[in-house]
């Protein structure tokens, strides 16, 4: 120990531990008996009801004990569920019991309070706090106080106290590894320590190296809809993913994960991102892609990824180009609403409902139904009005059913359990005869031979949402020019099951508008990381399926990757109005702690105001250029690179502008490294050698990058900064750019600076 200051701090952290050690015993032993306990219950249920009971008295005699057992069962799960979480807490507490140290004076105290601040609470058996979790509303003076007065938020309002001393440790296994005071949130030396580490399979937690500015995004509760841009590296999605954390402890008695959605970028990040919230003792969030939410509602349609999108957009012909960006609009979405709302019945497309191939309710039918209603109501009402129509009539068409003859012999040939099966919670007892049994039982039988004919009508199969979504194409106003060609072409990729990304939004839209369905009212926030890759019309599209959400949107505007991004304020605005929203909030994070110094400084190098963003001082090798005569030379530099990166670190990612070029790049490395090549389905991340197209990569980082092919053939047009600019900022501590001809203009730009990159020119051999 340098000094007995340190030496009594790592004697608290002992006695802290040795606590904790005494607490994860208390509650091993508590959670061994509970899953016990659950365990015996459990066979004790398993046993009951795996008895036959063919006698309806049996089976009233055991309802109220199985049901009373079950109860037993699903609390005792819980319980034990509980004790399990609290037992990893406590253990990866006794690895790290906090990482501040605060010293407040109350108002009217003379005498400083010590506050140490970790990843959860832990109290002793006196009640004392010996580690405040960090999202306590006193463990904000941590992040954002300085030496001074602060005031903090509290349940109970405002309060102030006097800040007197910040400490901040790194503690591993039980031992102080570095300690230091500060008046900063988090003072350069830690965060040179532990953004110097390599890059595990998945992400870590920040929570001891929040920044002041990133605990604005986490401890935000009253805004609607919060938009935060953040530059590559500067700890956006870390942010948003403690910021969930936060809300799960600070509305605990009314919010649950279940009631979060995230919207990832692809499969890779969802399990990246994985291990965050547990690693905090909470659950984890519902997570899904874009193209998973859409294939779900889409049923039978094989619907266009961004992947796919982005794979094919160079082959995009000028007018194709012009009308994704109409679909794409705000403005679209208006004029559909408005088309949806003045709907006759003649211009609904109505559907027959079919049963066994034959028709049960004729379209026409269907039609003179919702024809009947006053036309004032709106379209959806009278939609939800002609459903009840018709599960009217289908309840008159079973009961006319119910004395047919094969009704009659299905009954006789029933077996005396499935008997009492349909009899279900009813008593013999309870019916007046044998003929209102005997009907009963009939109408159980029909129901269950026209099911399909119900789920038709509840599912509204009677209404054809493609052929009224190809009437909206071919009158919408907003492609006059276009409509022909974009009817033709909505009605080819239909009949081969298949749909545009473009077209996802606005059709599942006026399917679900029409018929007032498919609304989410239960989920109360809602993130979408990446929102650059997202449009509008896509955006309001998820607005009306999760109508009581705030919103949380993260991205880089200089990440687009095939199309060009407005700048967020005007994002924002356009999304307030869009949404109707008073609370809107922008918060820009403009300091990168992703990538060494010298790496982001060549990456600030590419855009026209890089100058706006400030790189994290890392000390780290300059980024490496090596141009090539051909592309077989070109293969060899790589197979140079990769092997002496693979000396220092234990992943190096080869990042591709497309999967074509990933698929050949692999095939060159795959005997020598064993690499892997990782597709728009994979969800792990592995070490060694990866190869992988941009944007697969969106929301990742890597030890080590080797940027394949910078030349200006493949990098001509200015569309593509911002895929240049996410491959440069992928890489943590090292990078190399292999460009096979002439460098890319778009790299080889005037703010590029010879100091900042080595440049390798091999001499055509």
């Amino acid at each position: 120990m340098k000094n007995s200051e340190e030496q009594q701090e790592q004697k608290r952290v002992d006695q802290v531990v040795s606590k904790l050690g005494t607490q994860i015993a208390k509650t091993a032993a508590e959670y061994d008996r509970a899953r016990t306990e659950t365990k015996n219950v459990q066979q004790n249920y398993s046993t009951n009801t795996s008895v036959n009971y063919f006698e309806v008295d049996d089976r009233i005699e055991t309802s109220a004990e199985l049901q009373q057992q079950r109860g037993l069962v699903s609390r005792l799960t819980e319980n034990e569920s509980i004790l399990k979480r609290q037992l990893k807490t406590y253990q990866q507490l006794q690895k790290s019991p906090y990482f501040g140290r605060i010293d407040i004076v109350d108002p009217g105290e003379t005498q400083p309070e010590s506050l140490y601040i970790g990843t959860a609470s832990f109290v002793d058996e006196n009640g004392e706090f010996l580690v405040y979790d960090w999202r306590a509303p006193i463990s904000s003076i941590y992040y954002n106080g300085t030496l001074g007065d602060v005031t903090y938020e509290t349940p109970m309002g405002n309060q102030t106290t006097d800040l007197v001393k910040k400490r901040q440790f790194q503690i591993n296994d039980g031992q102080i590894i570095n300690m230091f005071d500060t008046n900063e949130t988090v003072g350069d030396e830690m965060l040179q320590t532990v953004l110097g580490q390599q890059n595990d399979e998945q992400m870590q937690n920040i929570v001891a190296t929040i920044q002041r500015e990133q605990n604005d995004i986490i401890r935000d509760t009253t805004s609607d809809l919060l938009v935060v841009q953040g530059v590559a590296g500067s700890g956006k999605t870390s942010a948003i993913l403690q910021r969930i954390a936060f809300l799960l402890y600070h509305s605990r008695d009314t919010l649950e994960a279940d009631q979060i959605i995230l919207f990832s970028p692809n499969k890779l990040f969802s399990h990246y991102i994985s291990d965050v919230l547990p690693s905090l003792g909470e659950r984890n969030m519902r997570q899904v892609t874009l193209a998973e939410f859409f294939d779900n509602r889409l049923k039978g349609l094989h619907v266009q990824t961004l992947f796919d999108r982005y794979e094919s957009s160079e082959q995009l012909s000028a007018a194709e180009v012009a009308i994704d960006e109409v679909k794409e609009s705000g403005a679209y979405m208006d004029t559909l609403t408005a088309y949806c709302d003045q709907l006759t019945a003649e211009e609904l497309r109505f559907t027959h409902i079919l049963f066994n191939g034959e028709i049960f309710f004729n379209k026409a039918e269907i039609q003179e139904i919702f024809a009947q209603w006053p036309t004032a109501k709106k379209v959806a009402d009278r939609i939800l009005a002609t459903k009840n129509e018709l599960i009217k009539r289908l309840k008159r068409r079973i009961n006319q059913e119910l004395d047919a003859d094969w009704v009659n012999e299905e009954i006789d040939e029933l077996s005396d359990e499935h008997y009492h099966e349909l009899l279900g919670n009813k008593r013999l007892g309870d019916f007046q005869d044998e003929v209102t049994e005997r009907k009963y039982i009939a109408t159980k039988i029909v129901s269950a031979r026209l099911r399909q004919v119900y789920d038709a009508i509840f599912n509204n199969n009677f209404l054809d949402p493609y052929l009224q979504y190809g009437d909206y194409l071919k009158q919408c106003p907003l492609l006059k020019q276009f409509s022909s060609q974009a009817y033709e072409q909505f009605n080819a990729d239909i009949e081969l099951h298949q749909i545009k990304l473009a077209d996802s939004a606005p059709l599942l839209y006026l399917r679900d508008y029409i018929c007032g369905s498919a609304q989410n009212q239960t989920m109360k926030y809602l993130f979408i990381d990446e929102m650059q890759d997202y449009s509008i019309a896509q955006l309001k599209y998820l607005r009306y399926a999760f109508p009581k959400t705030k919103w949380t949107l993260l991205g880089d505007s200089e990440q687009a990757l095939f199309k060009n991004v407005e700048a967020p304020e005007a994002l924002l605005t356009k999304l307030q109005t869009a949404f109707g929203t008073n609370k809107a909030r922008l918060i820009s994070l403009m300091r990168s702690y992703r990538s060494t110094y010298p790496i982001m400084t060549f990456a600030k190098s590419l855009l026209p105001n890089g100058d706006d963003i400030e790189a994290f001082n890392r000390p780290g090798e300059l980024p490496k250029i090596i141009i090539d005569p051909t592309a077989e030379v070109a293969i060899n530099s790589l197979k140079k690179e990769i092997t002496n990166y693979l000396k220092e670190v234990k992943t190096v990612a080869v990042l591709t502008k497309n999967m074509t070029e990933a698929q050949q790049i692999n095939a060159a490395l795959a005997r020598e490294f064993n690499s892997t090549l990782l597709q728009d389905a994979d969800r792990t991340l592995p070490t060694g050698v990866v190869v992988l197209p941009i944007y697969l990569a969106k929301g990742l980082e890597f030890d080590a990058v080797v940027a394949w092919n910078v030349s200006q053939d493949n990098y001509s047009d200015q569309s593509l900064l911002g895929t240049l600019y996410t491959i440069i900022t992928r890489a943590m501590h090292a990078i190399s750019l292999i460009s096979v001809g002439e460098l890319s203009s778009l790299i080889a730009n005037p703010h590029l600076a010879l100091d900042q990159v080595r440049i390798q020119r091999e001499l055509q051999k």
